[in-house]
C-alpha cells in the first residue's frame, strides 16, 4: 500500500483550511456556495484522519529526537515511539481508502428491480423473497422503500417489482446486489421432495434529480389504459394505468398500481429517470458498463453472483468466494450486512491495488 507523503498530507490540509475559511467568509452564494459545500463535505473525512496521520507522524519524530539523560524518560518515550509504529499502520491505511475515488453516486437513493428470472412460479416466489430480505435490511438502517410497481404470479411471487429506497449511502450499499442471485429448494409445488434450482435477477440503479436528466414532452409517448389484476381480481374501473415509451432510447415503463393516473405517471416518470440515468452512467463509464451488463446476465441460473442453498442453510456469494451458513437470518435482513461488508471491503482492496499498481 502507498504511503501518503508528508507534503500531500500538507496540501490537504491546507485545502480544508481553505474551504472552512471560504465557507466561514459569508461571502459565497448560488452555485459557488454549492460547489464549496459540496467540495467541504467531500475532504472533510480525508482531512480527519490526514491530521491523524500528520500528529502521530509527527509525535514520533519528536520522541525519536529526545536525548533526555534520564534513563527512565528515553524508556517512556520508546514504549511511546512503540505504539504510535503500531497504530500508524491502521491510520495509514483510513486514510488511503478514505482518498479512494468515490462514486458520485454512492450517497443517492437508489431504483432497485427484481424479475424472477429461470425457474417460472418458484423463480417469482424467490423474487418476493429476495424483495423481503432488501425491504428488511433497508428498515435496520433507517431507510424508507416505496414500492413503485409489482407484477404479481397467480401464488404469490413476483414476475418483478421495482422500489424506491431512500436514505443516506444507500446506493454505496445497494450497488453491490446487482447480478443473478440463484436459489436452491423444495419448491412449494414440488410434491416429489426434489431440489430445483430457480433465479431471479436484482438492478440497482442510483436516483437522479430532475437537474440530472431532463426529459422533454417531446420525447415521450404516453399510453393510458385500464390496470388488470392478477386473476381477473382489483381490476380498475377507470383508465389510469400508464405505459411511458421514452422516443429517443426506446425504454418503456408501465405502472399500474395506483388508482389514480397522475401517481401512475410520477412513478413511471421516476423509473424512467432512473434508468436514463444509468444509460448515461453506463455510457460514460464505457467497459465497465459492459461488464456490468454481462454481471446482471439474462436470468439464466448458471449466470450466478450469489447462491441460496436451502438444504444446507448457506449462502454463497461466488465473486468473492464467501459461504455463509447462516442463510435464514440473511433472508431476514440483518445478516445480509456481513456479505455487503465483505463486498465492500473486496472493492476497496481492489482498488488500493490498482492504485499502488
Amino acid at each position: 500500500m502507498s504511503i501518503v507523503s508528508d507534503e500531500r498530507l500538507r496540501q490537504i490540509a491546507h485545502r480544508f483550511a481553505e474551504l472552512e475559511a471560504r465557507l466561514a467568509s459569508g461571502t459565497l452564494e448560488g452555485d459557488a456556495f454549492v460547489t464549496a459545500s459540496r467540495d467541504y463535505a467531500e475532504l472533510e473525512p480525508v482531512a480527519q484522519v490526514a491530521g491523524q496521520v500528520a500528529t502521530m507522524r509527527a509525535e514520533m519524530a519528536d520522541l525519536q529526537a529526545l536525548d533526555d539523560p534520564d534513563p527512565e524518560m528515553r524508556a517512556l518515550a520508546a514504549e511511546e515511539v512503540a505504539r504510535i509504529r503500531a497504530e500508524l499502520p491502521g491510520a495509514e491505511h483510513r486514510l488511503a481508502l478514505a482518498m479512494l475515488p468515490r462514486d458520485a453516486a454512492d450517497q443517492r437513493p437508489a431504483m432497485l428491480e427484481i424479475r424472477a428470472g429461470t425457474g417460472g412460479d418458484e423463480a417469482a416466489l424467490f423474487a418476493a423473497d429476495l424483495y423481503r430480505m432488501y425491504e428488511r435490511y433497508a428498515a435496520e438502517q433507517g431507510w424508507r422503500v416505496e414500492m413503485i410497481s409489482a407484477n404479481a404470479s397467480d401464488i404469490g411471487g413476483f414476475k418483478e417489482v421495482v422500489a424506491n429506497v431512500s436514505g443516506t449511502g444507500v446506493f454505496a450499499r445497494f450497488k453491490f446486489e446487482s447480478g443473478v442471485h440463484r436459489v436452491q429448494r423444495v419448491p412449494v409445488t414440488e410434491s416429489g421432495g426434489r431440489i430445483h434450482t430457480s433465479a431471479a435477477t436484482v438492478a440497482v440503479l442510483p436516483e437522479p434529480s430532475e437537474v440530472d436528466v431532463q426529459i422533454e414532452d417531446k420525447d415521450l409517448k404516453i399510453d393510458i389504459y385500464r390496470a388488470s389484476g392478477a386473476g381477473g381480481q382489483h381490476v380498475n374501473t377507470t383508465d389510469s394505468a400508464v405505459r411511458i415509451t421514452h422516443l429517443p432510447s426506446g425504454l418503456v415503463v408501465i405502472c399500474q398500481d395506483e388508482r389514480s393516473q397522475h401517481k401512475n405517471k410520477a412513478k413511471a416518470m421516476q423509473v424512467l429517470r432512473a434508468r436514463l440515468f444509468e444509460k448515461m452512467r453506463d455510457e460514460a463509464q464505457g467497459a465497465e458498463a459492459e461488464a456490468r451488463k454481462a454481471m446482471v446476465g439474462s436470468g439464466d441460473r448458471s449466470e450466478r453472483i450469489r447462491t441460496y442453498n436451502f438444504p444446507q442453510g448457506r449462502v454463497t456469494d461466488h465473486r468473492i468466494n464467501l459461504t455463509l451458513h447462516r442463510l435464514p437470518e440473511i433472508l431476514e435482513g440483518p445478516g445480509l450486512a456481513e456479505l455487503i461488508d465483505a463486498l465492500i471491503a473486496e472493492d476497496e482492496a481492489k482498488r488500493l491495488a490498482a492504485m499502488d499498481g
